[in-house]
C-alpha cells in the first residue's frame, strides 16, 4: 500500500490573496468557486497535488519546515527579478559565480521558497 500526495497546504492569514500570489507564480488558475473572502482557497497545478491555502487565526512563526522549490522555464535570474517584481522578498542568495546555486524568496505572508537554476541553466553546467 501507497498514499498519494493530494495536495501542499499552506497556512495563512488571508487565504484568497496567498492563492492569487501562488496562481501568479505558477501561471495555474484558482479553483473556478474560490472567491474573495474564502478560508481556504485552492491553485490548481497543471499535474499533481494542489497548493491549498488555509486561513488560521496563529501568524507565521520561525523558519518553515517545509517549502517549495520551483524551477523555471527561463533563467533562475529572470525568475527571480520577476518574482520580485509581484510581491515576493528576497531570503537569502545562494548564487555561485559559476551559476550555481539558488534563491530564497518570500511570499507576501513570508513563507520560504527556493528558486532554482532552469533545466537548460543546468544542462549548460554540467
Amino acid at each position: 500500500m501507497v498514499s498519494v500526495l493530494q495536495n501542499v497546504a499552506i497556512d495563512c492569514a488571508n487565504a484568497y490573496e496567498l492563492a492569487l500570489f501562488w496562481s501568479e507564480v505558477t501561471g495555474r488558475p484558482l479553483h473556478p468557486d474560490d472567491k474573495p473572502g474564502d478560508h481556504e482557497t485552492e491553485v490548481q497545478l497543471a499535474d499533481g497535488p494542489v497548493l491549498f491555502f488555509q486561513q488560521v487565526p496563529e501568524p507565521k512563526q520561525g523558519k518553515n519546515r517545509l517549502h517549495v522549490c520551483l524551477r523555471p522555464d527561463t533563467s533562475r535570474d529572470e525568475e527571480v527579478a520577476r518574482l520580485l517584481g509581484i510581491g515576493a522578498s528576497l531570503v537569502s542568495d545562494h548564487r555561485n559565480d559559476d551559476g550555481t546555486g539558488w534563491v530564497v524568496l518570500a511570499d507576501p505572508e513570508d513563507n520560504e521558497f527556493c528558486v532554482l537554476r532552469s533545466a537548460a541553466e543546468r544542462a549548460a553546467t554540467s
